[in-house]
């Protein structure tokens, strides 16, 4: 089932032909030489970081890249999804520009999601594109955002829709950089673990369930095992539909919701993962009142999310018509077509679909499912 070993190690390969990457998991990764030994050749390496991340893990990581590339660079980013933005990406690009770097430099991205879409969005942006990788510092960019090559910047009016597909040449999950995460990310990266088991393998769901408090206490064996099954299964559906011209967009469960609830409130007041495990259960009401689940499978998975220490209540983002608020942003969502809101639905236990669904149930599910 999984490596019961602290030291194990586990690889999972992205398949996207001549961008194929692999995926490492384990410990102690991120101060191992070895780990960067397949990376293009390049004079020149920039980590991105951020203020948070940066004093803990900069150092550490700038010493063993020393190893490989003469000159190493460090540019650290203000924390926040609230400055996932022009002028923040800019100051890729400055230090990017102002050290002569070319097209063979490789870029590190050393951080959560934010950090991670950024360094994409920047590597595929300079000079028509360098490598980059991954170096995921959050559970839920480990298990989501740092694969499968989307990248974006937030625009004031939509989330992530200023961007590009552009693949890593390499993920590195470090189990011990989450060590250092606050309770509160640790619970917004379990969303996006979830999130695959309603969609794609009930078992994984049942297995979620059952060790969530190892989970909730960051046990090794537990972590690395939903880590590797959650980027097993994201795998599977990127290395089938890169661009998200159809089986992608059901990785988006709860994300419609839980997009308007972040730009809403103003981005950063609720964490992504909040949204997304709020959204999941708006998305779940939704689901039943349209006939594809029961109650039961409602109630269990609000009851997962609950415990995972997330919200399962959304909040008011309008006092005269909160429903029509909800409405007009998910209309701006990526996924809706001419206007449509498309919903990614559970269509029966452990299987997704993406389809409309009348304003009217739309807005009881909004009623309901709101504070």
């Amino acid at each position: 089932m999984y490596a019961n070993s602290h030291n194990a190690r586990a690889q999972v390969d992205i398949s996207l032909a001549e961008r194929s990457y692999p995926i490492l998991i384990g410990a102690g990764l991120l101060g191992d030489a070895s780990v960067y030994r397949q990376l293009p050749s390049a004079s020149t390496a920039l980590i991105v970081s951020n203020t948070s991340v940066a004093p803990l893990y900069a150092a550490q990581l700038k010493a063993v890249l020393q190893t490989r590339y003469s000159k190493v660079l460090l540019t650290t980013l203000p924390d926040g999804e609230v400055h996932k933005d022009w002028p923040t990406l800019q100051l890729i690009f400055d230090a990017l520009l102002e050290n002569g770097c070319d097209r063979k430099t490789v870029l590190f991205a050393l951080g959560g999601g934010v950090v991670g879409d950024m360094t994409g969005f920047a590597a595929a942006s300079y000079m028509r594109g360098v490598p980059f990788v991954q170096l995921p510092t959050t559970l839920l960019a480990q298990v989501d955002s740092s694969v499968g090559g989307k990248t974006a910047i937030n625009h004031p009016l939509g989330k992530n829709m200023i961007g590009a597909f552009y693949q890593p040449q390499l993920v590195v999950c470090d189990l011990d950089v989450l060590k250092t995460l606050p309770a509160r990310e640790l619970s917004a990266g379990l969303a996006e673990v979830i999130k695959y088991g309603p969609i794609a393998d009930l078992d994984f769901l049942a297995w979620i369930e059952t060790n969530l408090d190892a989970l909730l206490t960051q046990e090794p064996v537990a972590m690395a095992h939903a880590i590797q099954r959650s980027c097993e299964i994201k795998a599977w559906v990127v290395g089938q539909d890169e661009r998200e011209q159809g089986l992608r967009a059901i990785l988006n469960f709860g994300h419609t919701f839980g997009h308007a609830i972040e730009s809403g409130l103003g981005y950063g007041e609720w964490l992504h993962g909040e949204g997304v495990g709020c959204g999941m259960v708006m998305a779940a009401h939704l689901s039943q009142r349209l006939g594809l689940i029961d109650m039961a499978f409602v109630e269990r998975l609000t009851q997962l999310i609950k415990r995972a220490g997330l919200p399962v209540r959304g909040p008011v983002l309008s006092a005269t018509d909160n429903a029509g608020r909800y409405l007009d942003l998910m209309r701006i969502d990526k996924k809706s077509e001419a206007g449509e809101i498309r919903f990614v639905l559970i269509d029966g236990p452990g299987k997704a679909i993406v389809r409309a669904a009348p304003d009217a149930l739309v807005r009881e599910v909004i009623d309901f499912c709101c504070l």
